[in-house]
């Protein structure tokens, strides 16, 4: 394999990691913000709270998005089990 094909594998596993990835950490952050947001207006020192708040929004994130977000993840694998011998090479 040249170096061309051995780029290109590497951009579209990076854009298949971004696009699973990107979901659930922008609700994270956002879960995150504003509960830093409130934690501040309400002077609550609670360090399992964010953590917490955190934990739940991406696990309904994972689990109302699973399949859409993982549907990329799998379509790339089952491209590259197919391709493997031509990889390999």
């Amino acid at each position: 394999m040249d170096e061309a094909g051995i780029l290109q594998n590497f951009q579209t596993t990076m854009q298949v990691v971004a696009i699973v990835t990107m979901p659930p950490l922008l609700v994270a952050m956002i879960a995150g913000l504003i509960i830093a947001i409130l934690q501040a207006a309400t002077q609550i020192q609670d360090q399992t709270l964010p953590l917490t708040v955190k934990i739940i929004a991406v696990s309904l994130t994972m689990a109302a998005f699973g399949v859409m977000l993982t549907n990329p993840l799998i379509e790339f694998s089952r491209g590259v089990f197919l391709n493997f011998p031509a990889l390999a090479r």
